[in-house]
């Protein structure tokens, strides 16, 4: 084992490569159900790798507070393991990848804490259906290998910086942003959204204005405080501004601000939002949604770092990025006169699109983690999660709400789980039929889906088949640490022909 983990810090590889070669490595020399290594940010751990825990695990933030278990191997230096019979609850519960769809609680637990360079970085547990898993020998065994656990962690960290220095500018800001708790934030391992990430990175160090387009619910608003975090102006404030909200009647107001006497009920001077960024940067929301009036001003300010509040005789001078998005078409809005042709211009120095949700394959899995967890929290459950039905229906619905709507789903599904009887002691399964997704549809109940034996409801041929495909095509990417040409390699199938059938079954 020693030589194995020895070879891979020597060896050229992608950070997240070594990270999942090293849990796969630690869960076949332990024997066990599960191996999570978690990064602690702030008063969360965020799961790194994971292998043997069912794929939305990676999307989950696990609050440090509301597990104990997880507390108490953060609080020491030494193996903490806990018996069979233990109070403490699981984070795992129902969590371990049983490849046969029923969520089963954990029987068997260790775990210790990694720390780099004096300080707690995160940790690495253990977990097994089978009580006994973890003898003395095997505690024995993990303290020798923890040294080069850290290692490994600490060469991937080391590998991080070295990028973040490339891509900043003298190198003034290679610092521990670049694995803030921002990075958390942006749930995702998509091709697609790793390339955006990448390239937010580079322009998040430059001065230009930002037009970021998409959809309605595709989180905006949230790479709007990622360029921010990752600029120069990252220790300045962000001001957001929800133009869509903006009376006609107060909007140049709110913006630039008006003095004492302005208009009727200006009872003293007031700075607007321009001001209240000076030194940092505006996000302008649904920027299409504002007044013909109000863009003329607008433009002024971009063009001269001037601004004028209304009812003032002198303009005032600002040092304010501007950040701006819509769910609009602008040219269209251009070309119909409700949108002027040099503000769009300004704006769009450098446009982002941000893709729609049914574009980033398996990351609505993750996300799905990630709003388990949350609802997990909210309602006093012990666990919660998806049954196989209901991860195959959530890959297959076309998300015309985006991440918004799957946060909705995943909420609703959960309450009517608890209000139809759902024990908070219990390990809870998510099926398919609470999802409500439309035009996704689940096996009818009529004679010719039913097995005759049994009365189980069967799937279509074609379902049954693409859930297969599906789970065959997961399980080769978790084996070979995400390389789609090793996946390709193990299925025995021609790369190109895996890469259409994964965007056919929606894990690309």
């Amino acid at each position: 084992m020693e030589s194995l983990l020895l070879a891979d810090l020597v060896s050229d590889l992608p950070p997240a490569v070594r990270l999942q070669r090293l849990v796969s490595s630690l869960r076949t020399h332990f024997g066990c159900g599960a191996v999570a290594l978690l990064k602690l940010e702030e008063d969360s751990l965020r799961p790194l790798a994971v292998d043997g825990l069912v794929r939305e695990t990676l999307g989950r933030r696990f609050v440090v507070g509301q597990h104990p278990r997880l507390a108490t191997i953060l609080s020491r230096r030494d193996i903490t393991a806990f018996d069979h019979d233990s109070t403490l609850p699981d984070p795992y519960d129902g969590l371990l990848d049983t490849r046969v769809g029923e969520p089963l609680p954990v029987h068997d637990c260790m775990g210790t804490s990694l720390h780099v360079e004096g300080q707690t970085w995160g940790a690495l547990t253990f977990d097994a259906l089978q009580t006994g898993t973890f003898t003395e020998a095997a505690r024995d065994d993990l303290r020798r290998l923890t040294l080069l656990v850290e290692a490994a962690v600490r060469v991937t960290r080391l590998e991080q910086d070295l990028h973040a220095l490339r891509l900043s500018r003298g190198g003034e800001r290679a610092d521990a942003q670049g694995a803030s708790a921002d990075e958390a934030e942006i749930v995702g391992h998509s091709e697609v959204i790793q390339r955006l990430l990448h390239e937010m990175q580079v322009v998040a160090d430059s001065e230009l204005s930002v037009l970021l387009l998409g959809e309605t619910g595709v989180g905006k608003e949230l790479f709007a405080r990622h360029l921010h975090r990752h600029s120069r102006r990252a220790a300045q404030p962000l001001v957001h501004v929800n133009c869509a909200a903006l009376p006609e009647s107060l909007a140049e107001s709110e913006l630039f601000g008006h003095v004492k006497g302005a208009f009727s009920g200006a009872t003293a001077d007031r700075p607007g939002r321009f001001e209240a960024a000076d030194g940092g940067t505006l996000f302008l929301d649904e920027v299409g949604e504002l007044p013909l009036t109000v863009q003329a001003k607008l433009l002024r300010a971009l063009q001269n770092g001037e601004i004028q509040r209304l009812g003032a005789d002198q303009p005032r001078r600002v040092d304010v990025r501007v950040i701006a998005a819509t769910n609009r078409t602008l040219r269209d809005s251009v070309r119909d006169g409700a949108f002027r042709a040099d503000l769009y211009h300004r704006l769009s120095v450098y446009p982002v699109p941000i893709p729609p949700l049914r574009e980033r394959g398996n990351d609505v899995l993750l996300l799905a983690g990630r709003f388990l967890e949350l609802n997990r929290a909210r309602l006093g459950l012990r666990s919660l999660r998806l049954s196989p039905e209901a991860e195959d229906a959530l890959c297959r619905y076309p998300w015309p709400g985006n991440v918004r709507e799957l946060e909705h789903v995943i909420s609703r599904a959960a309450l009517k789980a608890v209000s139809r009887g759902a024990a908070r002691t219990d390990i809870v399964s998510l099926p398919a039929d609470l999802l409500d997704l439309d035009g996704v549809t689940t096996p009818a109940a009529t004679p010719e889906t039913r097995d005759p034996t049994s009365g189980a409801i069967l799937p279509s041929m074609r379902e049954a088949i693409d859930a297969t495909q599906r789970r065959l095509v997961r399980a080769a990417l978790d084996a070979c640490a995400g390389n789609w040409a090793d996946a390709a390699r193990r299925l025995d199938v021609d790369p190109s022909n895996l890469h259409k059938l994964a965007r056919r079954l929606g894990l690309k």
